[in-house]
């Protein structure tokens, strides 16, 4: 299996990159070949840090990068030689099964799209991100590809997500939910309602309408929303983990009897803060799209850089693209 690494993507590239593939180098010996693409002397660079010089790397060198305050279609289409692009037109050329990427979303977004174009059966992919619950690992989809998703985008959506619950997260018939302002199907927007009844008489597994204190009281498997919502929800969900370890820790250190306390329970603090941790997810996958696609969180650390390439290399070896078809190809069959 081969992956291909937008070296000079993220707040903290290309070190945290590179240090995240000196990781998953040395830790999935089923990763054939990881080629990264970027400068090549700030790569070597980073790499000697490391001492690295496995054979299965390649650098691929690019004199462009896709900044954050560009807009998406126009900085692919403008800067031809950026890293993101060059690491896509790897799986075009067939050089790369999937490519690995925490830069600019919008651009990851619209260079596999265009470059790759849409599996059959998709008008539009989404992001599935991966959610902690106290029952399960629900994912979460549209996470922010679509902000203006049709209600056919979205069934095809809750397909997607369904198929990847059931081969990647091991679920064997996933739940679905659609997010919306009240469990009854008269509440939400007109937009919601279309999708509502879609959903259900789609003949899948349709729990019907979902909150947000759903997600964690009441959990699905799948998640569905269109990607304004879903990144919203997505982002106050990180702010809200990271903030409440914030404010427990200083409540904690207020008292020498607290601290005390903290310290016999030091373990269930590090499994809980593992738990929430999106290091440990790695990256979302954008379903949809002719080629695997992991787009990691922007702030990515060595850590997280690792464990996208890792869900890489499970999305590969899980034939989720071809699966995808098939269930596509199954459903419209049957309408």
């Amino acid at each position: 299996m081969r992956v291909a690494l937008d070296a000079m993507g993220g707040d903290y590239a290309p070190q945290a990159c590179v240090a995240g593939a000196v990781l998953a180098i040395r830790e999935f010996r089923n990763l054939e070949k990881l080629f990264l693409v970027g400068d090549t002397d700030r790569i070597r660079a980073e790499l000697a840090k490391h001492n690295c010089d496995d054979p299965r790397i390649e650098i691929v060198h690019t004199t462009q990068v896709v900044e954050m305050s560009e807009t998406a279609v126009e900085g692919v289409r403008r800067k031809k030689d950026s890293s993101i692009s060059r690491a896509v037109d790897l799986i075009k050329h067939g050089q790369a099964d999937a490519v690995v990427s925490a830069g600019h979303t919008g651009a990851a977004v619209a260079a596999t799209t265009i470059k790759l174009r849409t599996l059959e059966g998709v008008d539009r992919p989404g992001i599935a991100a991966l959610l902690p619950t106290e029952t399960n690992l629900c994912v979460l989809i549209d996470a922010g590809a679509n902000t203006d998703a049709r209600p056919e985008h979205m069934l095809q959506y809750a397909i997607m997500g369904a198929v990847f619950s059931r081969y990647v997260l091991g679920y064997k018939n996933p739940a679905i939910g659609l997010m919306s302002i009240g469990g009854e199907d008269v509440k939400g927007s007109e937009f919601t309602k279309d999708i509502f009844k879609l959903l259900k008489s789609s003949g899948l597994n349709f729990r019907g309408n979902i909150e947000g204190h759903d997600l964690f009281q009441n959990p699905v498997e799948v998640v569905l929303c269109d990607g304004f919502t879903g990144n919203v929800v997505l982002k106050s969900c990180e702010a809200t983990a990271e903030a409440v370890f914030h404010w427990l820790k200083n409540e904690i250190k207020r008292s020498p009897i607290r601290m005390a306390g903290a310290y016999l329970m030091q373990g269930a603090f590090r499994k809980l803060k593992k738990r929430t941790n999106y290091e440990e997810y790695g990256g979302s996958p954008l379903l949809g799209v002719d080629g695997i696609c992991i787009i990691a969180h922007g702030s990515s650390s060595a850590k997280a850089i690792k464990n996208a390439i890792r869900v890489a290399l499970e999305s590969i070896q899980t034939r989720i693209n071809p699966r995808i078809v098939e269930e596509l190809a199954a459903f419209y069959a049957r309408e």
